[in-house]
């Protein structure tokens, strides 16, 4: 490796901290630029041979949304709160690097999904989404249709708070706090989970990453829109078609061993702790 990236939101003080910390150990063995995620700027990764995010999976998020198609072998540095997609804790940095720096490391590579929305046949928005894209309501307490139509043949009509349309990777995020199941990171899958459903016959449903779906909002109400991985919002109006596929571009995430899938299930959801049955 010649050249790395390494991002944060520099206006976190501990996060700038630990980055310009970390600037001279990284000098001494490749050339380092810094960018700053709280400019909100795309990413230009020029020559660089990879990306160092510190940050919780939202700047990990930010940081695959900057890069846009140009897409380069990314690590995360956990500072954050959960931190599903984290590789490293901030402590093992320097010995994880020099790892890497040697090659010792594998790339997984991870779907992403495109996201767009149409209106009256003219496209308004086009995005690409890591985690998962979501279709709710902003404020007011009321049910919202969506009509789900998947390969052209029409699934469901929702009433529903919304609809999310996740990534096997983001089957850990917001799919997972509505009821959806947890796929593993490397299938070819979309999940389909209605938010608080009027009708409890309305299950997440798990299809093919090839699959070409369409959603239309049918419920005459303001402050609907679509959301993209918690950070693109765009209003919606009757009639509006939003369009979810694979997308040709896929991110590819650096893997060093530390940690797998399971053991990272085990650690944020406490499945290796003993229940409490209130025993003394």
């Amino acid at each position: 490796m010649k050249k790395i990236l390494v991002s944060g939101n520099l206006c976190k003080k501990k996060i700038a901290d630990s980055i310009h910390g970390l600037k001279p150990w990284l000098d001494k063995h490749v050339v380092t630029e810094i960018i700053d995620l709280s400019k909100e700027q795309p990413i230009d990764k020029g020559d660089a041979d990879m990306i160092v995010v510190f940050g919780g999976d939202g700047a990990i998020l930010a940081t695959c949304r900057y890069l846009g198609k140009s897409q380069i072998p990314l690590i995360g540095v956990h500072m954050g709160r959960f931190g599903f997609l984290a590789e490293l804790v901030e402590k093992d940095v320097c010995a994880s690097l020099e790892k890497i720096f040697t090659g010792d490391y594998r790339i997984r590579k991870r779907m992403l999904l495109q996201c767009t929305v149409d209106r009256s046949g003219k496209r308004i928005s086009d995005s690409t989404a890591l985690n998962e894209a979501v279709i709710s309501r902003s404020s007011l307490s009321r049910l919202i249709s969506i009509k789900l139509n998947i390969n052209g043949e029409d699934v469901a009509t929702y009433r529903a708070d919304g609809l999310i349309i996740s990534t096997p990777l983001g089957s850990t995020a917001h799919a997972l706090s509505a009821g959806g199941p947890i796929l593993t990171p490397d299938l070819n899958a979309f999940i389909i989970v209605p938010i608080c459903p009027h009708t409890l016959t309305n299950r997440p449903l798990v299809v093919s990453g090839d699959a070409k779906i369409e959603m239309e909002v049918l419920s005459p109400l303001n402050e609907t829109g679509i959301t993209v991985d918690g950070q693109i919002f765009v209003g919606l109006e009757t009639g509006d078609k939003v369009k979810v596929e694979r997308s040709e571009t896929e991110i590819h995430m650096i893997d060093i061993g530390t940690r797998t899938f399971y053991s990272v299930l085990r650690e944020k959801l406490n499945w290796g702790g003993q229940p409490n049955y209130g025993r003394n």
